[in-house]
């Protein structure tokens, strides 16, 4: 929308550079061309503005399909007006000299224009193709139709338009249809995942199978390793056990040979010392032999007299001292 400054009797306008202003005073054309800006009298001038730049026309209709089905469509056109001076002649772009504002809508007539020539071009095509292919090839096929007929629309030129794409976002069959058509994918697609499953659920019981046989061939293995670690226990203890009683064996006998030596040892000791008490017994009794009868009972009383207890202290009465006297007496006196 062009800028309007209101000033006493005039106007200016400024226009944005997309934008192609024509400015006819009288029936004269003053001003033509984008991006202007100038000054007017309301009264007497007639302003159209025109749009030049690229616009996004979205559009969405229903369509039936050759096996009677419905679709919808949903498309976009990009369009341009190339004639701004044949767009301002066939469609009201005028505006109010005070506001800006247009007056009537362009935009939406074109919309319309290109709507309805869009509409009936994709109609024609779907009504000639069935439903499956509509789904698969439909968007190419309505695509080009739609590029075609509207450049060999004779109106479209003739106001001014130019059509610079046509996109065809999507073609889309009754919910109740898409969900029956999306059925078979859907069981497709459970029965490849259910198989998928299936091979890695038997995958799994395979690998525990083998896990299973690992563990057991390692049990076995262990089981032998172990018998065999007791049979080797067994051997090593047997071994040990004769070892040992050789060794017993062997300090058995050197046992008892050293105590035959040391039997011996002490035979041949005793028959020593035994002969030489006999030598010396024998030695004393030749001394004694010889000995007067005597001197033996006075070695007799001595020897008697050495084992009697030691006597500190001899009290001797008055009678026995005298009688001791007399005997002592009686016997210094024998020669």
């Amino acid at each position: 929308m062009a800028d309007i400054t209101r000033r006493v009797g005039w106007r200016h306008l400024r226009s944005a550079p997309t934008a192609h202003i024509r400015h006819q005073r009288r029936g004269r054309l003053v001003h033509d061309g984008e991006g202007l800006s100038f000054w007017f009298r309301p009264l007497t001038a007639a302003l159209s503005e025109v749009p030049v730049n690229d616009r996004e026309l979205a559009m969405a209709f229903h369509a039936r399909t050759a096996d009677f089905q419905d679709v919808s469509v949903q498309s976009t056109v990009t369009y341009r007006i190339g004639d701004p001076a044949a767009a301002a002649t066939r469609l009201d772009f005028s505006i109010d000299p005070d506001t800006g504002a247009w007056r009537g809508t362009p935009l939406e007539q074109i919309a319309t224009l290109l709507t309805e020539t869009a509409q009936q071009h994709a109609l024609d095509v779907l009504a000639r193709t069935a439903l499956a292919e509509a789904l698969v090839d439909g968007v190419t096929a309505v695509r080009d139709r739609v590029t075609a007929g509207l450049a060999a629309e004779p109106r479209l030129p003739a106001t001014g338009i130019e059509v610079v794409a046509v996109r065809v976002v999507a073609i889309r069959p009754e919910p109740e249809v898409e969900r029956a058509l999306r059925t078979p994918a859907r069981e497709q697609i459970q029965q490849e995942a259910d198989r998928a499953t299936y091979e890695r659920r038997a995958i799994a019981v395979e690998r525990e199978r083998a896990i299973a046989e690992n563990e057991l061939a390692s049990k076995i293995e262990l089981a032998r390793q172990e018998e065999r670690l007791v049979e080797q226990r067994g051997t090593n203890a047997r071994r040990e056990a004769e070892e040992n009683a050789a060794a017993d064996a062997v300090r058995a006998e050197a046992e008892a040979v050293r105590k035959v030596r040391l039997a011996q040892a002490e035979a041949e000791a005793a028959r020593e010392v035994g002969a030489a008490r006999a030598v010396a017994q024998s030695a004393w009794l030749r001394a004694h032999a010889e000995v007067d009868p005597a001197t033996l009972h006075a070695l007799a009383v001595t020897r008697a007299a050495e084992n009697l207890p030691h006597i500190e202290h001899l009290t001797l009465s008055p009678d026995v001292l005298t009688g001791l006297l007399a005997k002592l007496g009686e016997g210094g006196a024998r020669p």
